[in-house]
């Protein structure tokens, strides 16, 4: 399955190596860490979860179920805010 980020309902900006982004839809703002940057332009581009938790393991050398958790948790709260597109 690959899962994008709706570019019809965010806008986002790269800052010192995070990211700021606004739910147009609702006028939320919300921000990541560094950690959650290396997610979020992956899933500018169309990713899948598999390939996130590669990267993230990679960039972090942390193991990939750690790796996995964090992902799954990353896209859930993205996924609660409508903001994935899932294919």
């Amino acid at each position: 399955m690959t899962v994008k980020l709706r570019t019809d309902r965010v806008s986002w900006r790269e800052l010192d190596e995070e990211v700021v982004a606004v739910d147009v839809d609702s006028s939320t703002y919300l921000s990541t860490n560094g950690s959650g940057a290396l997610l979020w332009f992956e899933l500018a581009q169309g990713t899948t979860r598999d390939a996130l938790v590669e990267r993230l393991a990679q960039a972090y050398l942390i193991d990939a179920g750690r790796a996995g958790d964090d992902v799954d948790s990353f896209l859930a709260e993205l996924r609660g805010q409508g903001l994935l597109d899932e294919e």
